[in-house]
């Protein structure tokens, strides 16, 4: 199984090549500016959020935006284009590349370029800043964008094989995806709700993400009911996509 979802991530990853510095430079772009108009603009008006400066409290909630944001876009849009566009999906049919060669190699692709654009969002706001991290909260934080790069990478390629047309794709992201990151506590505590809503807040699988990951990075707690929410969520979302795309190429 793991030989073809390599074999799928390695075309994928010689593809990434091709324009990565550019890539690179783009994705950099949006969360910078989010960080200089509210970190910069509005930290005279903010105070310290849950006891430590606006800027630091949301850099973390950027980095993991920018991650499973690319790990989103990079399933959606290369299994649209590979299904519409090369048919490089009704190539897979006559190879010994099976359903879960793809699913995986697909997850493998989105955590890949999520993981490469998180880090060059990271770097640019740690040396524009000043911002940094204990190297021990790494493991805890990683954890958490390897499971939200999981749910987001399985949400794309579920879209790439449903969605026919590329600008209900771009929909799907204005409409569903973005007010999921954003209503999820990017840029303020979850603590912010009224508390009749906190509850099911808090166990929306994107709040358990980013908050989560924001504990373990700067605090260097690793919440279990948030890991736990977010590995469940993984895995419905794993075996939905196995599920969906089976029934696709089926067809």
């Amino acid at each position: 199984m793991l030989k073809g979802a390599f074999s799928i991530w390695k075309r994928d990853m010689l593809v990434l090549r091709r324009s990565l510095f550019s890539e690179l430079v783009a994705v950099v772009a949006s969360p910078l500016t989010f960080y200089l108009a509210f970190g910069f603009g509005l930290r005279g008006y903010i105070a310290d959020v849950e006891g430590v400066p606006y800027t630091v409290f949301m850099a973390p909630g950027l980095i993991t935006m920018t991650a499973v944001s690319a790990a989103f876009d990079e399933s959606a849009w290369s299994m649209w284009f590979h299904r519409k566009v090369q048919q490089t999906i009704e190539a897979y049919r006559v190879t010994p590349i099976t359903v879960y060669d793809i699913v995986i190699g697909k997850i493998f692709s989105g955590f890949t370029q999520g993981a490469l654009k998180g880090v060059a969002v990271a770097a640019v706001i740690f040396l524009l800043t000043g911002i940094r991290f204990d190297p021990a909260h790494l493991a805890g934080y990683l954890g958490f964008i390897v499971l939200g790069s999981m749910v987001f990478s399985c949400a794309g390629t579920v879209c790439g094989t449903l969605l026919d047309k590329p600008e209900t794709i771009g929909k799907v992201q204005a409409v569903i995806i973005m007010p999921l990151i954003f209503l999820s506590g990017v840029f303020f505590p979850v603590s912010s709700y009224p508390e009749s809503m906190r509850t099911a807040v808090m166990a929306i699988p994107t709040t358990a993400l980013f908050e989560g990951a924001r504990r373990a990075l700067l605090a260097g707690g690793l919440d279990g009911s948030l890991i736990s929410i977010l590995a469940a969520t993984a895995l419905v979302a794993f075996a939905a996509t196995v599920a969906i795309f089976n029934w696709k190429m089926a067809e």
